[in-house]
């Protein structure tokens, strides 16, 4: 069998949430060649339809995640009908299948200190813990939503930088004990 890991980064870790808990349901060798070893959800776009206190207290560090674009890309890409409590963006909430009933790899959740959305991201590692999955958690600290997708930050500001190196050598670190 071939190990595989699930990453994505904003709706991209709703993503590896979604399809690792579809590998989960399906079942050992459904996948083969593959074996899901491990989820890295980077800065997932976890929320609920009541704004989490990040949300209502963080300030927006970047014209191009805010809460009015937050809410807008949702609108947009939630089923009609469906609310910001639907299993896609809220997989901890009442809509989705218990936590505990989900088949789940062992995970790493990167979640930034200043993201908008960081509390509802911290929200979902606690419940994966409470539901006894394995779950790591990073926080990048004074990092906003996605901080390492500006190259020039990167490259010129040496805490992002930093950061960005902390967050490859996280990633490289758990897959290489899964």
């Amino acid at each position: 069998m071939s190990r595989v890991f699930l990453i994505g980064d904003s709706s991209g870790g709703n993503l590896v949430h979604l399809v690792a808990a579809r590998v989960g349901q399906d079942g050992d060798g459904s996948w083969a060649p593959l074996r899901v070893a491990g989820g890295i959800p980077i800065h997932p776009g976890f929320v609920r339809v009541t704004r989490s206190r990040s949300e209502l207290e963080t300030k927006a560090d970047s014209v191009f995640f805010t809460l009015d674009m937050l809410d807008k890309f949702l609108a947009m890409a939630l089923p009609e009908g469906a609310t910001k409590d639907h299993p896609f963006t809220c997989p901890m909430g009442r809509q989705a299948p218990p936590l505990s009933s989900v088949l789940l790899p062992p995970l790493l959740v990167a979640v930034a200190e200043n993201d908008l959305i960081r509390d509802t991201n911290l929200e979902y590692c606690d419940a994966l813990r409470a539901a006894g999955k394995e779950v790591e958690v990073l926080v990048n600290g004074g990092m906003s939503h996605s901080f390492y997708l500006n190259k020039y930050a990167v490259d010129m500001d040496p805490t992002t930088g930093e950061r960005t190196r902390e967050l490859i050598d996280a990633i490289r670190s758990f897959v290489s004990r899964h």
